[in-house]
């Protein structure tokens, strides 16, 4: 029997976030068999404690390589982006590795089902930042009056730094690759190439993004194995999805408005932080609802009615 774990990780202001997560993820039956771990990247003592008799581990990586401290300005909790390279060393003994962010939940466990299904064809699976439902591409342009003058992109601007120019132009054109939610085998033969292809880009360029951008070189330009999900599987949330009022479900925008896996809480920082925050939303039915992104069982301190109505 294949011995899966889940990994997220944070620091001590992420932590209420982690918890809804890991209540999301613990909430299945499915889970039952599958371990959880946890990247220490500034935890307090006391989080720790309250998380050890609810996982399998609780790891404070080492940088993977040496940081000058103008490059850490952003703070210790890169390592949980950074390491994610080095998960089999960190936590070994798995035969698949399953990461999601911890501002991520899970609402229906088929998206959890597709990324574990990629994974055993020895391919990293995970989503891009794209989908008909998402209202901008990735590049943005800068005009001089009537004239495209700059374009820059998550892939072009970082790599640029990194790698330099020629490699930032033939990156440009693809979809970002997500390293948010990603699920790769043990025995695949990407984890060595990506943790020499992080170290080089957070050496070279910048720490923040060094993770993603060197996914994306590896498998976009040097032909890694990798498999793109519908982004049901794993929603950005800027976009937002319909309310189902019947079922009290996210579901996509359009049709067939298959109920969203995982939902990540991007471009919303003040809901991330507090969950009284709610933003506006379309239903199914053609009303308007406020409502939060947040995890609506457990508000990542007490257990709450599980009636997210």
């Amino acid at each position: 029997m294949s011995k899966i774990t889940f990994i997220s990780g944070c620091d001590s202001n992420y932590y209420p976030l982690l918890r809804e997560w890991l209540h999301s993820v613990r909430r299945f039956p499915e889970s039952e068999s599958i371990d959880i771990n946890i990247l220490d990247a500034g935890l307090t003592d006391e989080q720790r404690e309250q998380l050890k008799p609810l996982v399998t581990s609780i790891v404070n990586p080492d940088w993977p390589c040496e940081v000058s401290a103008s490059k850490l300005r952003k703070g210790e909790f890169l390592k949980a982006c950074v390491c994610r390279p080095f998960l089999p060393q960190i936590f070994p003994g798995y035969d698949t590795y399953f990461l999601m962010d911890a501002d991520t939940w899970i609402q229906n466990w088929q998206g959890v089902e597709m990324f574990l299904q990629g994974a055993q064809k020895n391919a990293v699976t995970l989503t891009a930042q794209v989908d008909r439902a998402y209202p901008r591409g990735g590049a943005r342009v800068k005009w001089l009056g009537n004239w495209p003058w700059k374009v820059r992109g998550f892939y072009f601007s970082n790599a640029q730094k990194a790698y330099g120019t020629k490699m930032a132009k033939q990156l440009m054109p693809f979809h970002v690759l997500l390293a948010g939610a990603f699920a790769l085998r043990v025995d695949a033969p990407h984890w060595d190439r990506w943790q020499t292809l992080v170290i080089e880009t957070m050496s070279s360029g910048k720490v923040f993004t060094a993770e993603q951008l060197s996914l994306g070189r590896m498998c976009y330009l040097e032909d890694y194995a990798y498999e793109i999900l519908p982004a049901w599987t794993h929603w950005l949330c800027e976009a937002k999805p319909l309310w189902d009022t019947e079922k009290q479900v996210f579901i996509e925008k359009f049709l067939p408005h298959h109920e969203l896996g995982i939902l990540h809480i991007s471009g919303f920082d003040e809901m991330r932080l507090d969950r009284k925050v709610t933003t506006d939303f379309k239903t199914a039915d053609g009303e308007n609802v406020d409502y939060t992104y947040r995890y609506p069982f457990f508000d990542g301190e007490t257990l709450e009615d599980t009636d997210p109505s």
